[in-house]
């Protein structure tokens, strides 16, 4: 079992990987993160079974990080303080350790953890919008960091995301674009699939963007964005994906 321990001082966290080897060895610490911007980065690209999420963390509360990334991960957390409590299970939490942590308590969340790890292979979210008829809940804004500034971005403002250096932005209707802590495969899950479409491995478009569509080779087909790309040849929409993108335009 992967497991990734967010916490900001180094000899709490090693001393909660010594405990968790010592209880079970087979458990793997896959990562070992100690700030939130640290925490997104890694869950965007990594994986974890489990995750140990220390409350107050150097740079705020790390129930920010759910609002920066989806995170289907279960979670105990551990925090000095109490006071936490109740905002922390209505996550993924699956125990709330108090600081000195007691190798009994720790042994205690991994057992409850193991009891309810069949329950956490179902998405609920999603199983319950099914019944009731409801959609989803997608993303709804985005936090942009601009040196000490923090600028919030609408979801109905942005009009496409894309890859540039391996990098990925947000461009919105205006035509200002800025940088975002995301990969476009993790934008694809958290945006609306009714409103965004990923048109190939650099552009993630709203249907708002689109302002023309025009044929090209071998049944491909050119997009013209409004605001401009800054290459136009970057959207033209990939072969495997040009028939999908004619479906979700004529839905």
């Amino acid at each position: 079992m992967n497991i990734l321990i967010v916490e900001d001082e180094k000899l709490a966290a090693g001393k909660l990987a010594s405990m968790l080897t010592e209880i079970d060895p087979t458990l793997r610490i896959a990562g070992q993160t100690g700030s939130i911007r640290e925490s997104v980065q890694w869950l965007m690209q990594n994986r974890a079974d489990l995750i140990f999420l220390d409350i107050q963390l150097s740079d705020g509360l790390s129930f920010s990080i759910f609002e920066q990334v989806q995170v289907a991960t279960p979670v105990i957390f551990t925090t000095a303080f109490d006071q936490y409590a109740i905002q922390a299970f209505q996550l993924n939490s699956v125990a709330y350790l108090l600081k000195p942590i007691r190798k009994r308590d720790l042994e205690e969340s991994l057992k409850k953890f193991d009891q309810l790890k069949s329950a956490f292979r179902i998405d609920f979210e999603s199983l319950l919008a099914q019944v009731q008829g409801t959609a989803p809940a997608y993303k709804k804004r985005f936090l942009i960091q601009i040196g000490q500034k923090i600028k919030r971005i609408e979801s109905p403002d942005v009009a496409y995301f894309y890859v540039r250096d391996k990098s990925c932005f947000l461009c919105t209707r205006s035509g200002s674009s800025y940088p975002v802590e995301y990969t476009l495969d993790g934008l694809q899950s958290l945006t609306d699939p009714a409103r965004f479409f990923r048109i190939n491995r650099k552009y993630l478009v709203s249907l708002e963007s689109i302002a023309h569509m025009t044929a090209y080779s071998r049944g491909r087909i050119k997009l013209t964005l409004d605001p401009p790309a800054a290459d136009e040849f970057d959207t033209i929409v990939s072969i495997d994906r040009s028939s999908g993108v004619k479906d979700w335009m004529n839905q």
